[in-house]
């Protein structure tokens, strides 16, 4: 339930900052753009909501600090490790497809990573601070990275389709 607060700030921002810059480049822009916003808020909401309301509370529990031994919970066999690895690469594949499209195509692999790494590290970092329930493990950067990779090379393969697709939106 405190999730809607998150979404609502999520919906006055779309509507009254990004649709209108978006619009003004184009439908093509605005399609891809608004599939990235709704991407990365599905994003939030699986790894950080909610924030705004826990935001009053974010000192009120100490800080674990990020496990930095990887993959740690596969090699000693704790928890559900595979489930773990595998949700972690499939959040960040489309990532990895989609944020190349925000760049007119003209984004480097090398530039998409980096930015998966970001995205990644940013929401380990805020995990454990927004809620104390809540890890920062190297393991989900790294896997968020391959999915991240493995997103990128479903772009190149679906290039000259996507292109297509996105060349008939912008001139209709």
């Amino acid at each position: 339930m405190k999730e809607i607060i998150d979404f609502m700030f999520l919906i006055f921002l779309y509507i009254f900052i990004f649709y209108k810059k978006w619009k003004e480049k184009g439908k093509d822009k605005l399609l891809v753009n608004t599939i990235v916003y709704i991407y990365l808020s599905f994003v939030l909401y699986f790894t950080l909501m909610p924030i705004i309301t826990s935001l009053p509370f974010i000192f009120n529990h100490p800080y674990s600090p990020m496990n930095l031994v990887p993959f740690i919970d596969v090699t000693s066999g704790r928890g559900d490790f595979i489930r773990q690895v595998l949700l972690n690469v499939i959040m960040t594949i489309p990532f990895g497809f989609l944020f190349p499209l925000t760049n007119n195509n003209n984004s480097k692999f090398l530039k998409t990573i980096i930015y998966t790494i970001l995205l990644s590290l940013s929401i380990e970092l805020l995990q454990p601070l927004i809620n104390g329930f809540r890890s920062s493990d190297i393991t989900d950067i790294i896997t968020n990275v391959m999915g991240g990779i493995i997103g990128y090379i479903g772009y190149l393969i679906f290039k000259p389709l996507t292109t297509k697709i996105l060349n008939y939106i912008k001139n209709k």
